[in-house]
């Protein structure tokens, strides 16, 4: 029997989603304003002082990183969690000897399931595979805004890029399983309701990565990311969807026009099943040939589209309900 929640703890979820959509779309921004504001300040050497810093501390992220603990173990996580509620599932041991690359699937409108799943520690990944250590990548550019930086660092966040992804592949030992998102900006225009559409026909790197460094493919499919917003969806060839792709070639990610079911921007009361697939086991090869690629992006394939068919049923689809791959 579902026991029923208080206001008090109704509320608590509220505002942890909040504060983290908030954090997504504007706390970079805010950081950017407030360090140009106090440069021109009787405050000017807090700035300064912290570019010396940020000089010295430049390639960190791309290095291991300085995830804290207690951060990824705020309360405020938990309570997240459950507004929707976020479930991780577990279908298959990953062994703590070797290192894998998670795809995940889809893009959504802000990685809900997957930061949830593998930048906190609410969902039981630690418990779930023990010995493993869960890194979610995101975009690069994030790690160059001042004091936002330190924020997407202690939650253990890396950069999606050749030499972050390197490192902890090669040089963090074993158990590492490095998630990556795999559609990123242009799946996210695609995220709707009742769409299941993921961008990766064209989407090799990730690939070829595990490739060079030995890394098992894990697909990852979270059912429900599509179903927390309202998208406006503009057309191919659109003004509109002209000046999303522009915006996502200068910047990396894409604006997208949503809406929320409470103050445009909280999210729909949805639940959002993360679903861990199997390892498909990947050579090491220094130098992969592009027939190896193609291989083993097609078994990836294969196995991402048997593992939405598997629980998509029990995540609360419909049997009719197909994966466009694109």
């Amino acid at each position: 029997m579902t026991r029923e929640k208080t206001q008090l703890k109704e509320f608590l979820e509220a505002i942890s989603v909040l504060q983290w959509e908030l954090t997504f779309l504007f706390l970079g921004v805010a950081c950017i304003i407030l360090t140009v504001y106090l440069m021109f300040t009787s405050l000017w050497p807090l700035p300064a002082l912290y570019f010396v810093w940020l000089v010295m501390d430049w390639h960190t992220p791309e290095r291991g990183g300085r995830r804290m603990m207690f951060v990824r173990k705020w309360r405020v996580w938990g309570h997240m969690r459950d507004f929707f509620p976020i479930k991780l599932v577990k279908t298959a041991e990953l062994n703590p000897n070797k290192n894998y690359i998670l795809g995940s699937h889809p893009h959504g409108i802000m990685c809900t399931g997957a930061f949830t799943c593998f930048s906190t520690e609410s969902c039981g990944f630690a418990e779930a595979f023990p010995g493993v250590r869960a890194s979610l990548a995101m975009l690069a550019g994030l790690f160059k805004i001042p004091f936002y930086r330190e924020y997407l660092i202690s939650a253990g966040l890396y950069p999606v890029s050749k030499p972050s992804l390197a490192h902890l592949l090669s040089k963090s030992g074993k158990g590492n399983a490095v998630v990556i998102v795999i559609g990123g900006a242009a799946e996210s225009l695609a995220s709707s309701p009742g769409v299941n559409t993921v961008v990766m026909k064209q989407r090799k790197g990730f690939v070829r990565l595990a490739l060079e460094f030995g890394a098992d493919l894990v697909p990852v499919y979270s059912f429900g990311e599509n179903e927390l917003f309202q998208q406006v969806i503009f057309t191919e060839g659109s003004l509109g969807r002209r000046l999303q792709d522009l915006f996502k070639k200068i910047m990396g990610f894409a604006p997208c026009l949503f809406i929320g079911e409470r103050f445009a921007l909280l999210p729909y009361r949805n639940p959002v099943t993360t679903v861990v697939g199997s390892p498909i086991s990947v050579p090491k090869r220094v130098t992969p040939t592009d027939e190896e690629v193609d291989h083993y992006h097609r078994l990836y394939m294969e196995a991402l589209s048997k593992l939405f068919h598997e629980h998509k049923i029990s995540c609360g689809l419909s049997e009719s309900h197909e994966l466009q791959i694109i």
